[in-house]
């Protein structure tokens, strides 16, 4: 870091990844809100600055300042942590120090020492404090180390869990023989094996991912089992929408065996629910793909042989993969909050509670990289053909497909605590 930046910095003040300290504080004020940006986006404190922006410089000698940071950040923060250190030039005899924290740091949560305790810390804007329980089990996900989807529900036995879906997705989707509909003992054992229930204290429940995925009422047990969908005639929300859709039901819909010699299949074509005659009970995936085919225009152009064509500003296969890595790759913490399906005059947006998974980043995810927050539920929707096996939706299908469609290039925005696809409409259809 150079004087320029710096100066840039102190320039924009405190926020939530710059913090202004003296060399004077205690190790444990420093271990507090080195361990706050690391849970949250990493960032940099500048030691040496005044909380109001006045540069007064490092009081110890340089060498002195650096050896306490690092053995800071080796004994005072769980895991122990070895930050970036530089020292800036401000003026001819004033020097400050930087300590930079990864925007990415891979062994959330951190904790800092306070007494005998470890404290997991969050930060908020510029403010410091201890997490939630819900705020550090995020952390725990963020990193790996919890699935929260394999979570037991409480109150549920696997008799909520709708039976119906349950063959259907292992004698149809897998080609498994499935147990007599009152072989209670070996559906138990088969879905304990596929870890669709978990044992716990001598009995069975359903885990969090079966509940969304099979759940004869997902929403009685989860709040944050569906979709908000809306629909606007302009360009921003407005007081009146012109459609509102609260989707509640299992992530799946019930498919019909599918006829001899025949697989069923979910990529054919721009179908909408009259042509879905082979379901017998919508799921939430369907019912927004549904939704959405209800409250757009198909749009008449002229096609490269120069005759008049007509097409759905949003192809039925995009929508449908956008839809699907909602709901396969949301944070499921996130209690109360819904994913959030938005039509506009001009765009489509889907934002999905949560940031993005395991160290993702969009850059990351326009190359193809792959990862999974809630591996069950990706799993099954593999099965039911939802997720290619490649793992290459939002590059292939998403990005290439919107562009091939009508030359627009897709927004993917990861914002404050959620994720937003934005797909557009070609200029002269809007």
């Amino acid at each position: 870091m150079d004087r320029i930046a710096l100066q840039e910095l102190i320039r924009a003040g405190e926020n939530a990844r710059v913090e202004f300290k003296q060399d004077a504080i205690r190790p444990e004020q420093l271990a507090r809100e080195m361990a706050a940006l690391l849970n949250a986006q990493g960032g940099h404190i500048l030691l040496g600055v005044a909380d109001d922006g006045t540069v007064t410089g490092l009081r110890r000698d340089v060498r002195t300042v650096e050896e306490w940071v690092m053995e800071t950040g080796r004994t005072h923060i769980q895991p122990s942590t070895v930050p970036v250190w530089n020292v800036v030039n401000w003026d001819e005899d004033i020097l400050v120090g930087v300590i930079s924290l990864p925007i990415y740091a891979p062994d959330k949560p951190y904790k800092a020492r306070r007494g005998s305790a470890w404290v997991t810390l969050v930060r908020t804007g510029s403010t410091v404090r201890d997490a939630t329980n819900r705020e550090e089990m995020r952390l725990y996900q963020q990193s790996g180390q919890l699935k929260y989807e394999y979570n037991p529900v409480i109150g549920s036995s696997w008799h909520d869990l709708d039976r119906a879906r349950l063959e259907n997705y292992f004698r149809d989707m897998r080609g498994q023989d499935c147990p007599a509909s009152d072989d209670h003992e070996t559906w138990t054992r088969l879905l304990v094996n596929t870890g669709l229930l978990v044992e716990m204290e001598g009995s069975t429940v359903p885990n969090i991912g079966s509940m969304l995925l099979f759940g004869s009422r997902p929403h009685f047990f989860l709040s944050q089992t569906g979709i908000n969908a809306a629909a606007y005639t302009g360009l921003q929300k407005e007081y009146g929408a012109q459609a509102r859709a609260s989707l509640k039901a299992p992530l799946v819909s019930l498919y019909a065996p599918p006829e001899e010699g025949t697989a069923p299949s979910f990529q054919e074509g721009n179908s909408t629910f009259s042509d879905y005659a082979s379901f017998l009970r919508i799921g939430v995936i369907e019912q927004a793909l549904d939704f959405v085919r209800r409250n757009t225009d198909m749009r008449s152009y002229i096609g490269r042989s120069g005759q008049r064509q007509e097409r759905w500003p949003y192809p039925n296969d995009i929508v449908r993969e956008a839809v699907v890595n909602a709901v396969a790759h949301r944070d499921y913490t996130y209690a109360e909050q819904d994913i959030e399906l938005t039509l506009y005059a001009d765009r489509l947006e889907i934002i999905s509670p949560g940031r993005l998974p395991n160290a993702m980043t969009v850059e990351k995810m326009r190359a193809g990289h792959r990862t999974a927050r809630n591996e069950l539920i990706l799993n099954v929707l593999r099965d039911y053909r939802y997720v290619e096996a490649a793992g290459l939706g939002v590059p292939r299908k998403i990005i290439a497909g919107m562009r091939d469609h009508n030359g627009t290039e897709p927004d993917l925005i990861e914002e404050d605590d959620r994720f937003i696809v934005r797909l557009w409409q070609a200029p002269h259809d809007r």
